[in-house]
């Protein structure tokens, strides 16, 4: 623990009186950008199984932890102390079957324990909603996902992948139904639907869907810039690049 109290230190400094301009300017609300950022710089150094940039990613987003612990203890609200601690228990806690007398013979049911301790955890807090805890700042795709993973640990799921893909066909159907018809509104709500639909035919095989997206995402990004190096995509027809994307595939 002595690198991780002299981080702290560090922070304590940077925010006194003779530290730094920027860092005692800065509040909660503008270091939400960063948290965010930090996050999805180490997703991208998991992605590319570089453990150098995961290293250094982690210390990043660690620094926006003690960052904000640090603005919090000068509010008098808490220290890092007290979320080290927060989290300590809190694991314990949800791990009747490890710390506890508790057992449990499947994944399943430590899953299923884990969203009864939440029931109970949500209860006290007051909080309203089995569906409370999802962060509301979650890319769409993700919430979507996070409500099918949690509502089926209380059995409200389809039984099959093959199910869910049925659910997909119907929601095409009607969103076939709502183009012929021109209703806009209508439009909008199907492809909705049909997302939501999509992102549990990634839960049912374990996928997480904004990771599926994101890795697309990046294939084509890779596979237009093969486009745009040997071409001028301003000048080409449409045949034109779409041979180059067909060669990009073969180099892949």
């Amino acid at each position: 623990m002595k690198e991780f109290d002299k981080l702290v230190e560090i922070m304590a400094t940077l925010r006194s009186e003779n530290g730094c301009p920027w860092d005692k300017k800065q509040t909660l609300e503008t270091l939400k950008s960063f948290l965010i950022e930090e996050a999805y710089e180490t997703v991208d150094a998991i992605d590319e199984g570089d453990f150098d940039k995961l290293k250094e990613e982690l210390g990043d987003l660690l620094l926006q932890i003690i960052f904000q612990s640090r603005i919090a203890e000068e509010c008098g609200k808490f220290t890092i102390e007290d979320v080290i601690k927060t989290i300590n228990e809190k694991m314990i806690r949800r791990h009747p079957h490890v710390f506890g007398n508790e057992n449990v013979n499947s994944t399943d049911e430590v899953l299923e324990n884990w969203e009864k301790i939440k029931a109970k955890e949500r209860e006290k807090k007051k909080e309203k909603g089995f569906l409370s805890g999802i962060a509301k700042k979650l890319p769409a795709l993700q919430v979507a996902f996070q409500i099918g993973v949690k509502t089926s640990r209380i059995g409200f799921d389809w039984e099959t992948p093959d199910e869910v893909i049925e659910k997909c066909k119907e929601e095409w159907r009607e969103f076939e139904k709502a183009r012929k018809n021109e209703d806009r509104k209508k439009i909008k709500e199907e492809i909705g639907d049909i997302l939501f639909t999509i992102a549990q035919i990634a839960r049912k095989y374990e996928i997480d869907p904004e990771d599926a997206l994101r890795e697309t995402n990046k294939k084509f990004m890779k596979r237009f810039k093969y486009i745009e190096k040997n071409t001028d995509i301003y000048n080409s027809s449409i045949e034109e690049m779409e041979e180059l994307w067909q060669k990009a595939k073969k180099e892949e």
